[in-house]
């Protein structure tokens, strides 16, 4: 019987009375004198016929159900079962026989595997009629026309594009530069996160909040995006500056490590020169204006900062950040925090934990602590409980009872063989990750009251008051007031070492 795929669209079948009921005789005629099947599967239904007859003979009886060939399931179902398969599996499928190519042109199958693995939930055939949010339309509908003022639509016509070309020229090609990164600029680093929106990739850089507003949400900028010009060609293009869309280039190195290209930095460039970029710069980073930081010191750290990042144009090389392990009994669930860094802002920095230690290491960093330098050790094994509030705002007696903990781990660390700094300060050693607290007949009666709940184990429930010591003052006044742990932890300060809090 002859192909009626324009009838079901997903290539032969056998049962289309219908088509037969509208032919002629000399038409059914024709058609019945042309082949089924392809070569290809009329050897697997010969083989499928030799499987069960070989079955048949060794359960002779008539009540054995008919072996049944894939070729014979209904075009629908075997949609339904092909669009349930890996996308990376279906080139392999198609390869099997003429039918099973057919049936993979479908274009369902292609929209549940970019829906299913990339989080695609948009429709091609309605995007260019939904509401979209201005990012969506800045980062993925229009180019800016910054001489006439004008918007002009420069992407591609989605009623003729196709999943498949979605799926194969964009999404899988371009699967291995998703997710979080960390840009290759000096000391300064940054956070990268590449992402599936709607059927582009977008590389979204994080930035923290202006400070001193930690508590603010991050803010992100667009700096490439990938999508299909044309069906089977998918087209990178530089976001940076403010001259909308250009070319550019993105290479992929190796599994955790690519890099992009700007082909156009003049597209970079502003017509005030580097002055009107640097102000621009520095509202964008910082939500100020040179005259509104009176600090000479804080000036010269923001204008080194803009001399050594603007340099790269984009061009950057990125390396990925996997985030840490987080386990239901750790004090608080590890990842990415920002905070305060003095002079230099607010930066980004990812917590993790290593047995009884939590290390801070900077994702964003400045001269004196680079990006992917360990900022802060804490040692989990030592709980200071102090005796009253009294104690937080006398700064000497805090002091002394930080000090006098600080001695205690020294005297074990000497006693286990533990390693110093440089400078003999203590310095937690590598810490496997079951590692127990030191065991209790190692003190000495008299160790301070600080000391005595020392190795108590961390209660995450419970609060402790948290009062800034007289004389010390915080930019942000909407600091927490509980805490749920003092601790003892060393710090990293212009690349001295680590160090014990004073």
């Amino acid at each position: 019987m002859a192909v009626c795929a324009r009838l079901c669209g997903v290539g032969p079948s056998r049962g289309c009375r219908r088509r037969q009921q509208r032919r002629g005789p000399a038409e059914t005629a024709a058609a019945d004198s042309e082949p089924d099947t392809d070569p290809e599967e009329e050897r697997i239904e010969a083989g499928a016929a030799a499987l069960s007859g070989a079955g048949g003979g060794r359960s002779a009886g008539p009540s054995s159900p008919p072996r049944c060939s894939l070729l014979e399931l209904p075009p629908e179902l075997l949609v339904e079962i092909f669009g349930s398969l890996p996308g990376t599996d279906l080139p392999s499928l198609a390869q099997v026989c003429t039918k099973f190519r057919r049936i993979l042109h479908t274009d369902t199958i292609w929209r549940r595997r970019c829906r299913e693995e990339y989080g695609v939930c948009e429709n091609l055939r309605k995007l260019e009629i939904t509401g979209v949010s201005c990012r969506d339309v800045y980062a993925k509908r229009i180019n800016p026309r910054v001489k006439s003022g004008r918007f002009m639509k420069i992407l591609p016509d989605y009623e003729h594009m196709e999943y498949r070309d979605v799926y194969t020229c964009l999404l899988h090609r371009y699967r291995h530069i998703l997710g979080l990164w960390q840009p290759d600029i000096g000391p300064y680093g940054g956070l990268l996160n590449v992402v599936v929106d709607g059927f582009f990739i977008i590389g979204w850089m994080y930035l923290p909040p202006h400070d001193p507003h930690v508590d603010d949400p991050m803010r992100f900028k667009p700096l490439f995006r990938i999508h299909l010009m044309e069906r089977k060609s998918a087209t990178v293009e530089c976001m940076y500056g403010h001259r909308g869309p250009h070319n550019g280039h993105i290479q992929i190195m190796k599994k955790d490590e690519f890099s992009t290209k700007c082909n156009q930095t003049d597209h970079h460039r502003m017509s005030g020169g580097r002055q009107e970029e640097f102000r621009t710069w520095l509202r964008e980073e910082w939500g100020r204006t040179l005259e509104d930081i009176f600090h000479e010191h804080m000036q010269e750290l923001i204008l080194m900062k803009f001399i050594y990042t603007s340099q790269y144009d984009n061009c950057l090389t990125y390396r990925r950040i996997y985030l840490p392990p987080s386990h239901p009994d750790d004090l608080i669930r590890p990842g990415l925090f920002k905070g305060t860094y003095g002079s230099h802002g607010l930066e980004i920095v990812m917590l993790s934990f290593h047995g009884k230690h939590a290390r801070g290491t900077k994702i964003t960093g400045d001269p004196n602590i680079p990006a992917g330098q360990q900022t802060v050790e804490i040692d989990l094994r030592y709980r200071i409980q102090l005796p009253d509030v009294e104690s937080l705002r006398d700064f000497s007696e805090l002091s002394r009872i930080v000090l006098e903990v600080g001695e205690q781990v020294r005297q074990e660390q000497q006693q286990e063989g533990g390693p110093e700094d440089s400078e003999g300060e203590p310095r937690p050693g590598p810490v496997q990750p079951h590692a127990e607290p030191p065991a209790e007949q190692g003190r000495e009666p008299g160790d301070g009251g600080a000391l005595a709940a020392a190795e108590q184990p961390v209660q995450s429930g419970q609060g402790q008051p948290f009062v800034l010591p007289v004389g010390v003052s915080s930019r942000n006044e909407d600091y927490p007031r509980t805490c749920r742990m003092w601790g003892l932890r060393w710090g990293l300060l212009e690349l001295l070492g680590m160090r014990p809090p004073p």
